[in-house]
């Protein structure tokens, strides 16, 4: 069983976009703690098997974030289980997982298993529009939602996802200073090692995903922040 506590890096990869197997090898040999399997839009079950099959050649824990229950598949090391705690809409929340575990307790691996608690901060991504999630939350609403997930419903990540964009480093903090328990994930904007060493600062994860397609080069210099943080 992988530890998140252990974790400061990991990458997220996107099954919907194309990427190289010099990349692929690239990121999976970079040092970063796991390789994360996720997006929003074109996640098909193909693609995703075809993504899982790649990194696993490689020795770096692999994890499908679950967007929909179509392509869910064994063979990864951990599922991250979404729950969007700002979406108004419960099926976001606890609907699709009820269907899930409805369809499939029987046979889920409970210990590969890792609910995330998602606080979706940018308005204009896909995913927040998708989940219709309140994204214009004050530094308190997004404390509050982590103490949820922390002191509540003992949740063992707390995502903070900006999506495509920088996010707000003193909402950041205030969440991270105001849980005990949970792993703080950042994610969202990071594109260069002086960003990514900012959030690690208030952060316990921080996660990498766009700038892999944009500027391979700088978004592997990110995972220094293991050794700035060690």
């Amino acid at each position: 069983m992988y530890d998140v506590k252990e974790w400061r890096h990991a990458f997220k990869l996107d099954p919907d976009k194309e990427i190289t197997d010099e990349a692929l090898e690239r990121i999976c040999e970079s040092g970063t703690d796991a390789v994360i399997v996720g997006g929003t839009d074109g996640v098909t079950i193909e693609k995703v098997l075809d993504l899982m099959a790649r990194v696993r050649r490689y020795t770096v824990p692999c994890v499908l974030e679950i967007s929909n229950l179509e392509s869910i598949t064994p063979g990864f090391d951990l599922y991250f289980i979404p729950t969007v705690l700002n979406s108004p809409d419960a099926k976001w929340i606890v609907d699709l997982h009820h269907q899930a575990v409805r369809e499939y307790g029987e046979i889920i691996n409970w210990d590969e298993i890792l609910v995330a608690g998602y606080c979706i901060l940018n308005e204009n991504c896909k995913a927040a529009k998708l989940t219709k999630a309140n994204t214009l939350l004050t530094k308190e609403d997004a404390v509050a939602y982590g103490q949820i997930a922390d002191r509540m419903f003992h949740l063992p990540i707390f995502y903070l996802e900006y999506s495509g964009t920088y996010g707000d480093r003193d909402l950041v903090a205030a969440v991270k200073r105001s849980v005990s328990q949970t792993t703080v994930f950042y994610g969202g904007g990071i594109s260069t090692l002086k960003e990514a060493k900012e959030m690690s600062e208030v952060a316990d994860v921080v996660v990498v995903g766009n700038a892999l397609y944009d500027n391979l080069e700088d978004a592997l210099k990110t995972v220094e922040i293991k050794l700035l943080n060690s």
